[in-house]
């Protein structure tokens, strides 16, 4: 074990997270078996660890949950919200406090253990997420490796190195690697309490979804306002775009690093802005619009993850409590002329929304369709909807 390696020791470990600087912490593995790499953050939610962890933005990373007490609700196909086979390649790990708690909830039909290990994901029990939470505020987001051996007879030294080997998320395209491969349409909409997800019958509109990680609950939302969706691949064209004749284009959310995927999907993007069709962009979606109009966008230290999140719409007044998931954001400072923030983060001061004078286009940072809640930010899509009308005249 070499000098700076740090460890908290287990007498039971069968489970571990080792990071680029040495530091190793030792618990109980759960989930996959194996060793997987990626980048570790904090998320403080206290529940929706289904949805969190099926965000295929989560891809390539490892998610510390804040809250103790996960498993408590199971699992079920109904709280999945990736919306390809691509984008179930997400998170790489998740870390827990406690052990995982046995299902106790009517619509759960595996247990966390079960479906962590058929996704591929490995769960780490019994070690001091506080102490993690805290490392991560101070030194920011960290490169990990995180394993889970059963049989014990951990090497820190061999995973510690996984860690420093890894490439990292800074120019990192992950968008390529969870967006669907077909066009493929969605009807369904939000789900209720008696009656389960609706059915979009009659459609007011039709909107182009470019795939960049997209969640069920966009597609959801956009059904509940009279939007069916045709979902394209984030390499489509504005060619491919404009023969589908939408309404409206939504660029969705997604992994990795927008300065990297700008270079995929930049000049698609930019004739859709020419175009004049009205714009929705949601987290990643947002990032690529403010690179297309020309601002810049930068690393964040420790990111932001988690379901209480205060922001600003600027424009009202009104303070909104979202969800949020990004470790990049735009830099307000870059903004060209013609380009406003529409929302702000309460917590930091970071962007998290624009709008442009004269264009059809709205973009948040954070997560509208809040899966999981709250639901403050569902508005937005009904502010989009206000957008297609108008543009029909």
């Amino acid at each position: 074990m070499t000098k700076d390696t740090k460890v908290q020791a287990s007498s039971r470990a069968t489970g571990a997270i080792a990071l680029a600087d040495g530091t190793v912490f030792l618990g109980i593995g759960a989930g996959a078996a194996g060793t997987n790499v990626g980048e570790l953050c904090f998320n403080t939610s206290i529940t929706g660890y289904e949805e969190i962890l099926t965000d295929p933005s989560y891809a390539s990373q490892v998610v510390l949950f804040t809250f103790p007490h996960i498993g408590n609700v199971g699992t079920n196909a109904d709280d999945q919200e990736e919306s390809s086979p691509p984008g179930a390649r997400a998170a790489r790990g998740a870390i827990f406090r406690e052990p995982i708690t046995a299902p106790s909830n009517w619509r759960s039909t595996s247990h966390f253990d079960a479906w962590l290990t058929s996704r591929g994901i490995i769960g780490l029990s019994g070690v001091d997420t506080r102490a993690l939470t805290r490392l991560i505020r101070e030194r920011g987001m960290q490169k990990a490796a995180i394993c889970h051996q059963p049989e014990g007879g951990i090497d820190t030294e061999a995973l510690i190195a996984r860690a420093r080997a890894w490439k990292g998320l800074d120019d990192a395209d992950l968008a390529a690697d969870v967006d669907g491969e077909a066009n493929y349409g969605n009807s369904q909409q939000l789900w209720k309490a008696g009656s389960g997800y609706g059915t979009l019958d009659d459609a007011k509109y039709h909107v182009v979804v470019v795939d960049f990680g997209v969640k069920k609950n966009i597609l959801r939302n956009l059904a509940s306002v009279g939007a069916r969706t045709t979902v394209v691949n984030g390499d489509a064209t504005y060619a491919e775009i404009a023969a589908l004749k939408p309404d409206g284009v939504v660029f969705s959310n997604g992994p990795g690093d927008p300065a990297a995927t700008i270079l995929r999907s930049g000049d698609m993007i930019r004739d859709v802005i020419a175009s004049g069709t009205p714009i929705l962009g949601i987290c990643l979606g947002h990032q690529l619009l403010a690179l297309a109009l020309g601002a810049r966008t930068m690393k964040m230290a420790q990111g932001h993850h988690g379901a209480n999140h205060p922001v600003k719409d600027m424009a009202t007044g009104k303070v909104e409590i979202v969800s949020m998931n990004h470790g990049f954001t735009v830099d307000p400072a870059t903004l060209p002329a013609g380009v406003e923030e529409s929302h702000r983060s309460l917590f930091d001061g970071t962007n998290s929304g624009l709008s442009v004078a004269g264009k059809p286009i709205i973009s948040v940072q954070h997560h509208p369709e809040a899966s999981p809640g709250p639901q403050d930010s569902f508005y937005l899509f009904d502010r989009f909807a206000g957008l297609m009308d108008a543009h029909r005249g």
